[in-house]
């Protein structure tokens, strides 16, 4: 089953949901409102010489910046 993100057209929450087929549009589990939109998701794409899997996160290095500044 895939999973499809969703925004409530009432309360504005974001959340995930496995649903079984496209046409079936849960409720809010927040506000249990039906006026619900499916979101646009990115996917991941593999292409052929990739590696085949996702990279290790943890061998990346940091990212800069952060709080607190710097020098």
């Amino acid at each position: 089953m895939p999973i499809y993100e969703y925004k409530c057209e009432e309360c504005g929450h974001e959340f995930e949901e496995l649903v079984s087929s496209q046409e079936a549009v849960p409720p809010c589990p927040k506000c249990k409102s039906e006026k619900v939109a499916k979101l646009m998701s990115a996917c991941a794409v593999q292409t052929e010489g990739s590696g085949g899997g996702m990279p290790d996160l943890g061998a990346m290095p940091p990212m800069g910046g952060g709080c607190g500044g710097g020098g």
